[in-house]
């Protein structure tokens, strides 16, 4: 049964990457405007999101153990969030922020999220040096 789901899911997929490709080659051979070609991005966002939920969820109910060590990776991207947060700034200034037309807390938020993908990306270079370091001494 895993593999009947797991074959219908990579079909499904490729079948949405053949659509992303077609959509972008339409747009970029200007056949698409820009509005439809958004609109098909956020049709897709929500696909994306719509699978991101529940793909978990499945995976759950079909391999309960999972779940613990699906809680400690959400409970450190929650840490790793809360301190990019705590990192994060305002630098520019008041009149800055108005002639850009956003907030202070706009702009530390945009500052939280630089600081979370720069943790993520050394997160993701540390894990890549120790698996290969523990790999070369297996």
């Amino acid at each position: 049964m895993k593999d009947k789901i797991a074959n219908i899911t990579r079909w499904i997929l490729y079948l949405l990457l053949a659509f992303v490709s077609l959509t972008g080659l339409l747009f970029y051979t200007n056949i698409f405007d820009a509005e439809t070609f958004i609109n098909i991005a956020k049709v897709l966002l929500i696909i994306s999101v719509a699978v991101t939920v529940i793909s978990p969820i499945y995976g759950f109910i079909t391999n309960p153990q999972n779940i613990v060590s699906m809680l400690i990776s959400v409970g450190v991207a929650v840490v790793v969030v809360v301190v990019a947060y705590t990192l994060a700034g305002n630098t520019l200034s008041e009149y800055r922020l108005e002639e850009l037309g956003t907030t202070a807390e706009t702009s530390k938020l945009v500052g939280m999220g630089l600081i979370t993908t720069y943790i993520a990306f050394g997160i993701t270079v540390l894990s890549v040096l120790y698996a290969s370091v523990v790999k070369m001494f297996k």
